[in-house]
Parts: structure tokens; C-alpha cells; sequence
């Protein structure tokens, strides 16, 4: 009983949070950690991560990157090539070593202060995606090359992260050259296999009347499926998760099957993760992280924001647009938080940058979608109008 007790309470918490979120127009996955926190250890103490909560974060975290390779598609962006090349090598290079430098100025092992780096390569464009879709600026140039370069960083931050893991805590006892090897292999093996079945499946196996979801199930199915079989190959789940994602990305088009797996994706077991993350949340670490602290979450925010703006500019945004895909760079959270919550499982992150980790998530999903709100107001009272805005000079 004490297990359906804590389940009702998390669901409980995540969307009364939820709900007064939205009332003032915050993020929700922000209000998710936070519930986790105040019904955690660190303030309420009511719930405490026991194994059944942590085995439905994990599904929900694996569900996390499965959804964002599900949104990568790549072939929308052929006709801005130049313009997303550079905006994500400025953009993902720059934080990089403004992230790596904060590790090695407080101490921390090179290790460490690489994987920091790695984290703030990541973003997040889905916190901003609202006030694009308001706006109708995510067909427009601006949206469509904000979207291909957010897309090609969390790209190359999982491909960093996975060579990481795997040459600092190796799951296969390969050499790592075989290692890649191999999984460019599997990838183009299971880019190619993987939509037959789903097809050949769905073809025989599903009736006019699918009473049973069976065309959501084989999706579920091929998914864990592939998840195993890289994990099998020694992948880490979050990279496998997107790849998998990545893979089945042209084969599912059918929207009602798309919004069948969002209601799963995002209605149940995404937010238990997020909620996951608040319960092991030390805010007592985070106090203690004082100084680091905010030199992190400012110097994430900030180089983001300057390598987006500069990158923009250098191929010919005019300044506006230029500060919006700056301000689009700045949210950390779906990939951020979950090379956190693996680095902490691994032992190479600890309590204190768990906690300041967290707390750029945060503070960054509250600042970015505010500050986006205003340029968008800007640029739609521009004088010579949105269009001309979105166009180079």
C-alpha cells in the first residue's frame, strides 16, 4: 500500500504544481523539480527515492531522449546550411570552454570539469517553443535555424557524453575505436530494419479496431527493444533512448499515434523523472555550493547567450533576431538534467553540483521564457515588420 500512497502523492504534487504554474505562466518542468523538492527530503520529507520511483524515472528519462530524436528530423534545414553550421559551432564551442574553465577554477578534477563542459554544449529550445508557436515564428527563417542549430548541439553533446562514459566507465570491455565501430553498424543496421518491423507489425497485427493500443505497444516494444540492444552493446540509456528516437523518426508519421505516445511520454512517466530529479535534490548541498553556484548558472546563461548572439550576427541576423536566438540558447534541462542525474549514479558528480546542476535548470527555464516574451513583443512592433525582420541584411 505505502507504494500506491507515495505514486498518488508524486502524481498529486506534479500537477497541483503544474496547474499554478501555468497560472503564472512559468514552466511546468520547473515546477515539477520544485514539487519534488518540497515533498522530498530536503524540505517536507514526505516521499523519499525508493526502487520502484527510481525504476519509473528511468523509463521516464529514456521516454525523455526517445522523444527528442522522435523531433529531430534534419531534413527541413538543407537550405541553411551555412547559417546553422556556424550558429551551433559558436554556440556549442564557447560554452564548452566557458563551462570546462569554471570546473578548473574551483578545483574540481579535470574529469569532472570536462563533463561540465559537455553539459553546457546542451540546451533546451522546447521552454521557448510556446512563445514561437504564439508568435508563428517557428516556420519563419529565424525558427527554423534556432530549431536545426539547438538540434545539432544536443546531437553533439550526447555523441560527447557517450564517448565520455564510455572511456571513463565503459559498459563493453571493446577498444573504443571498435566500440563506434560497431554502433555506426548498428545505427545504419536498425535505421534500416526497425521501420520494416514496425510496418510488417502494424500491417498483421492490428485490426480496424485497435481496442488494445497495439500500434502504440509495438512502438513501446521496439523502443525498449532498441534501448537493450544498443544498452547490450554498452550505450548509456539516455544516448540509446534518442537514438532510438532518432531512428524511428521518419517511419512513425501518424500524428494520432504521435499524440498517443506524447500522452504517455509527458502525462505519466517524464514527470515522474523530472519529479525525481526534485526528491534527490539537497538544497542544503546547494546552499553549500554558494559561490560556484552562481558563477555557474551565470556563466552558462551568459556564454550561451553571447555565443548565440555573435554567431548570429556573423552570418547576417540583424540584432533583434540575433539577441532571440541568443536568449533561445539559454535554457538547460531535458539533456542537462539528464547527464546530471547519470554523472551523479557514476559517482563523478556529488551532491553540491547535483544541486547547483539543478539549479541552472531552474533559473534558466524561469529567465529565458521571460526574455523571449519581450524580444518577440519587440520584434512583432518592429517598425518595418516581422518579416523584415527575420530576413539578413
Amino acid at each position: 500500500m505505502t507504494e500506491f500512497i507515495y505514486f498518488f502523492v508524486i502524481l498529486t504534487a506534479g500537477l497541483l504544481f503544474s496547474e499554478v504554474f501555468k497560472r503564472l505562466h512559468l514552466p511546468w518542468v520547473a515546477a515539477l523539480i520544485i514539487a519534488g523538492i518540497i515533498i522530498g527530503p530536503s524540505v517536507l520529507g514526505i516521499i523519499e527515492p525508493n526502487q520502484t520511483i527510481s525504476v519509473i524515472g528511468q523509463i521516464g528519462l529514456v521516454f525523455l531522449m526517445f522523444m527528442a530524436g522522435l523531433e529531430t528530423k534534419f531534413s527541413a534545414f538543407r537550405n541553411m546550411r551555412r547559417e546553422v553550421s556556424v550558429i551551433s559551432l559558436f554556440s556549442g564551442a564557447i560554452p564548452f570552454l566557458v563551462g570546462m574553465g569554471i570546473g578548473l577554477l574551483f578545483g574540481l578534477p579535470i574529469i569532472t570539469s570536462l563533463l561540465i563542459g559537455i553539459v553546457f554544449v546542451s540546451s533546451s529550445v522546447a521552454v521557448v517553443i510556446p512563445v514561437f508557436e504564439g508568435a508563428q515564428l517557428l516556420r519563419a527563417k529565424l525558427g527554423k535555424t534556432i530549431m536545426a542549430s539547438v538540434m545539432i548541439q544536443d546531437v553533439v553533446s550526447l555523441v560527447l557524453v557517450s564517448i565520455f562514459f564510455q572511456a571513463t566507465d565503459p559498459v563493453t570491455v571493446l577498444p573504443l575505436w571498435l566500440f563506434y565501430i560497431l554502433l555506426i553498424l548498428f545505427l545504419v543496421t536498425f535505421r534500416f530494419v526497425v521501420p520494416y518491423i514496425e510496418k510488417y507489425l502494424k500491417k498483421h497485427w492490428i485490426g480496424k479496431r485497435d481496442i488494445f493500443q497495439r500500434e502504440l505497444q509495438i512502438v513501446f516494444v521496439i523502443l525498449l527493444g532498441t534501448v537493450l540492444s544498443f544498452e547490450l552493446l554498452g550505450l548509456h540509456p539516455i544516448v540509446a533512448g534518442f537514438f532510438a528516437g532518432l531512428v524511428l523518426s521518419d517511419s512513425i508519421t501518424n500524428e494520432t499515434l504521435k499524440s498517443k505516445l506524447r500522452v504517455l511520454a509527458y502525462g505519466l512517466f517524464i514527470p515522474i523523472f523530472f519529479i525525481l530529479v526534485g526528491l534527490e535534490t539537497n538544497l542544503y548541498a546547494l546552499g553549500g555550493a554558494g559561490l560556484f553556484a552562481v558563477v555557474l548558472i551565470i556563466g552558462s546563461m551568459a556564454s550561451k547567450y553571447f555565443s548565440g548572439w555573435l554567431s548570429a550576427r556573423a552570418v547576417g541576423f540583424k540584432k533583434l533576431s540575433a539577441q532571440i536566438i541568443g536568449v533561445s540558447g539559454i535554457p538547460s534541462l531535458s539533456t542537462t538534467l539528464a547527464v546530471v542525474f547519470l554523472a551523479f549514479e557514476v559517482g563523478i558528480f556529488d551532491d553540491t553540483l547535483v544541486a547547483a546542476m539543478v539549479g541552472l535548470s531552474v533559473v534558466s527555464t524561469f529567465v529565458a521564457p521571460i526574455l523571449m516574451r519581450w524580444l518577440v513583443g519587440k520584434l512583432r512592433e518592429s517598425p518595418v515588420g516581422t518579416e523584415a525582420m527575420l530576413k539578413k541584411k
